[in-house]
């Protein structure tokens, strides 16, 4: 009945006599389960979208009708504030970061209105705000400089607007894609490195504004830039004084509000507002006192102010595009898309976190690309996440990415009413402004410190990124930490090595102390837990922390449990395999040395004896099995496959006349089980003789309790007459599984309980390294 049973399974699922399933033992008292390779009609099935996922996809695309439909008023006063209170920052800001950008002031607005208006419509957090960035800014007007030294006589806004087009393509063409997993190739310290030297370079190229300093190239590395600042010192105009103060001015507004919010608690909220709008506050007064000194005297100012700024949106039209413009910045795009990736992705899976929210990065690029290939038809630039702008947005208590029209409105008003104030703003001021923003940026030296003791090995690509950024240009800092990080994981892939594992006694205590005394010299009690004993699996040479003193012992001589690192894939197959074959070799010896052959058949570099003869003194095992731990292996391809079996090979012609028995634990991967088994394992190797193979030897496999009427779950928790635990059925041999007591096996066949965890015609294949070391030992008993 179970033999029909089982070939009408093998028969429904493909399996021949070919794939050893004649092999699969027969069990009275429990399901068979034969597993079934996975097939490329399968894999490409799963690739393949259904109509669900097709329309899902397109769902996606537009997340703002998961919530639009539950809009409240409660919300919508959170985005007022929100959004307002955004909208007076990012005006000072915008017109700052266009004149980094080598644009006229206005175009920073226009990039802050369009990034904002379109966000909301894609966007997975609530709390980014979109616009214009320094950074990005400085980025964009070193492509607008160079792209000019090759078309003189395009416009700066031009290039600036189809570096947008173009950078906004990739981008939303990696969203549309569902890429945004690729930015998680650009780690931590790397982001912090771009950030730390891009806001040094910033600010050392805004001082010489600052202070009034002329005929100094900001353009150049930052410290050529700072020593030509500093050789032009003594030419400091009047601008100083209002670019210093107005800088101390920020600070100190910034310090006055942190203290008082700590010393009234009550008022914190009051203190935050004040202090996010210190920035509006200092252009107005500094914009009052620049419009009081030069009102009779607009054409010759006695500082350097921002002049004309054209009312609404002047320079809206279709952007021009054509070959020669792409060619000209075609160099800096890579660095364009990898600064607005890093910046918006960082951000915003940042806020998400302090937030309790999880975002899309592949929506996200969704929505920037989309801003930025929308907003050069109203004069925009490129535009990406802005931190400052983010934290002021969730800290003023934002409800939803509504709040970016909210924002809009205040920069669109800003557009038609207040164009004839910003006349007097004086340059020194916003780049005040620029320098107290990039500030905040610079990663602090705890952190670093925090780097160290994490990962020192990371702290050397921070410092590359920030020197090379400080030393040569952001572009090269951010190629820089990239690559050496990208490096350093191959270097530890390439470099991965396994270890040897061994057995030890474990026991699970739990240590109680007298809570209500709380002395600090009474010492814990240990109470063991009655099922706590157990065997563990650690590192023969201690190389994971445990403790040396513990006993690990080999499950068997000639017996070797092996677990790999990090995967195990043509990078890392031959350092990993030859880390085991030289183990072996060192602690076993050759089962036959007559096996070796003559002299001259024999390889040049084989380390044997010139003559093979027996060494009584040798009293190493033989070689017996190999257990292989999967558990940190994903996948295995043809490279790491063909190394495995040659390896298999080697230490059969090592083994000989035997042969070693290869066991595979926690295979969680069904490709790995088929590659495996396509280069023969995962089954008695040779197979035995048909009609005999079940007979001659023992299987070693899982079963599980399914539960129900007719289970032993259903029974008595603990057997009065053998005190064992009904559900202690796993790891037995399958000829032993007879000793279980009648209520442990179902009364009706038909509706069996039992089952087994994996497929039985891979009995090679263990669910655990537990099963595979009683499979071991069970085999090579048999063999001695």
């Amino acid at each position: 009945m179970v033999g029909t049973v089982k070939d009408r399974l093998s028969r429904a699922m493909g399996l021949t006599a070919d794939d050893h399933d004649d092999d699969v033992p027969s069990i009275s008292n429990a399901d068979l389960f034969i597993e079934h390779e996975p097939t490329v009609r399968e894999f490409v099935a799963e690739l393949t979208p259904s109509a669900r996922d097709v329309a899902n996809y397109v769902y996606g695309l537009f997340p703002f009708v998961h919530w639009i439909g539950k809009y409240n008023w409660t919300w919508f006063v959170g985005d007022l504030v929100a959004g307002t209170t955004v909208g007076a920052v990012v005006i000072p800001q915008g017109m700052a970061y266009a004149q980094l950008a080598q644009l006229p002031v206005e175009y920073g607005l226009y990039s802050s209105f369009m990034g904002v208006l379109i966000y909301w419509f894609f966007a997975t957090s609530k709390d980014i705000t979109i616009g214009p960035v320094a950074v990005m800014s400085q980025v964009t007007g070193d492509v607008v400089l160079k792209a000019q030294r090759t078309l003189p006589g395009v416009a700066g806004h031009i290039i600036a607007s189809a570096l947008a087009i173009i950078s906004g393509a990739i981008i939303l063409f990696l969203g549309l894609a569902r890429l945004g997993w690729l930015v998680e190739f650009i780690p931590l310290p790397a982001i912090c490195a771009f950030m730390t030297g891009s806001a040094i370079n910033i600010a050392a190229g805004q001082v010489p504004k600052l202070m009034g300093i002329s005929n100094v190239n900001t353009r150049n590395a930052p410290y050529q830039v700072i020593i030509d600042t500093l050789k032009g010192l003594p030419t400091t105009q009047l601008d100083a004084a209002l670019g210093l103060t107005a800088l101390a001015m920020l600070y100190l507004v910034r310090s006055v509000c942190s203290h008082m919010a700590k010393r009234q608690p009550q008022r914190a909220k009051l203190y935050f507002f004040i202090s996010t709008l210190r920035t509006v506050f200092v252009i107005l007064l500094y914009t009052a006192i620049s419009a009081a000194v030069n009102v009779s005297r607009k054409k010759h100012p006695k500082f350097s102010i921002i002049q004309t700024v054209p009312r609404g949106f002047q320079h809206a039209g279709v952007p021009k595009l054509d070959v020669d413009i792409i060619k000209a910045f075609a160099s800096e795009l890579p660095a364009a898309v990898i600064v607005m990736l890093i910046e918006h992705i960082a951000i915003s899976k940042s806020f998400g976190r302090i937030n309790n929210y999880v975002i899309d990065p592949s929506q996200e690029l969704v929505a920037i690309g989309i801003s930025n290939l929308l907003g050069p038809f109203l004069g925009a630039y490129p535009v990406t996440g802005s931190f400052s702008r983010t934290a002021i947005k969730s800290k003023a208590g934002v409800r939803t990415p509504f709040a970016g029209v909210i924002t809009a409105v205040v920069v669109l008003l800003a557009l038609y009413a207040l164009t004839a104030v910003f006349y007097y703003i004086p340059n020194a001021a916003l780049s005040a402004v620029i320098i107290h923003a990039v500030g905040d940026v610079i990663t602090p030296p705890k952190v670093i410190f925090q780097f160290w003791r994490v990962s020192p090995l990371e702290v050397p690509i921070f410092l590359a990124g920030v020197l090379v950024t400080v030393f040569s240009s952001i572009e090269n800092g951010i190629y820089t930490t990239i690559c050496v990080s990208f490096a350093i994981v191959i270097w530890r892939l390439f470099l991965s090595r396994g270890r040897l594992l061994g057995l030890a006694r474990i026991r699970t205590i739990k240590a109680t102390t007298d809570c209500a005394t709380h002395d600090a010299n009474e010492e814990a009690v240990t109470e063991e837990h009655g099922q706590s004993l157990r065997t563990g699996f650690l590192p023969v040479d201690h190389e994971d922390g445990s403790n040396p003193r513990v006993v690990v012992r080999s499950p068997h001589p000639g017996v070797f449990i092996y677990r790999f690192a990090e995967g195990f894939n043509y990078p890392n197959a031959t350092r990993y395999l030859n880390h085991l074959t030289d183990t072996i070799f060192s602690e076993t010896r050759r089962t036959d040395q007559s096996t070796m052959g003559k002299l001259g058949d024999r390889a040049w570099n084989d380390a044997g004896p010139r003559a093979p003869k027996l060494d009584e003194l040798d009293t190493r095992p033989t070689l017996k099995a190999v257990i292989l731990d999967f558990s940190s292996v994903n996948n295995i391809d043809v490279t790491a496959t063909q190394a495995l079996i040659d390896v298999r090979n080697q230490l059969d012609r090592y083994a000989a006349p035997n042969t070693v028995d290869w066991h595979f634990a926690n295979i969680e991967n069904r490709w790995a089980k088929r590659a495996l088994a396509a280069a023969g394992f995962g089954y008695r190797t040779p197979k035995p003789p048909p009609g005999k193979g079940a007979g001659q030897w023992k299987r070693i496999f899982s079963i599980a309790d399914l539960g129900g009427s007719d289970s032993a779950a259903s029974a008595a928790a603990i057997d009065e007459k053998t005190g064992r635990r009904a559900s202690d059925i796993e790891h037995e041999p399958s000829a032993d599984i007879s000793r279980l007591s009648d209520k442990d096996v179902p009364r009706n066949p038909g509706s069996a309980r039992l089952v087994a965890v994996q497929g039985l015609n891979r009995p090679f294949f263990h669910f655990d390294l537990q099963e595979a070391v009683e499979a071991a030992l069970l085999h090579a008993e048999r063999d001695e």
